[in-house]
């Protein structure tokens, strides 16, 4: 059986990703090594795999037409924008409590106001 590694280029179809596999091939006349790209169709197979994910990948009987591949494992996940989003979060609450400083702020009683003469 093959197996190959990439990363998830693409995951919007239901229980199937798109991996794009990168291999470096030698020019037959320079001599000159050059990256091939391959995207394979994947089922999820009970993983939870994302966008910016490198899995392993195996084949397997064919799924569907273009679907002859299932993952085997994710080997390193990609950040999440949810996960991303709540650390920004978090840091900015920390910044907040940390530049406020009670004794400046004034109450709306204490502020003056200027008559139009």
């Amino acid at each position: 059986m093959r197996t190959k590694i990439g990363f998830v280029t693409s995951a919007k179809m239901t229980k199937t990703v798109t991996v794009t596999v990168h291999r470096y091939v030698m020019h037959p006349m320079y001599g000159k090594r050059f990256r091939v790209s391959k995207k394979f169709l994947a089922d999820l197979n009970g993983q939870d795999a994302g966008v910016g994910d490198e899995v392993e990948i195996t084949e397997c009987r064919p799924i569907s037409k273009r679907k002859c591949f299932k993952i085997i494992d994710v080997r390193k996940r990609a950040p999440r924008l949810a996960d991303v989003k709540m650390e920004e979060v978090e840091k900015q609450v920390k910044r907040d409590h940390r530049d406020v400083n009670f004794e400046k702020v004034k109450s709306p009683e204490s502020k003056e106001t200027t008559k139009p003469q």
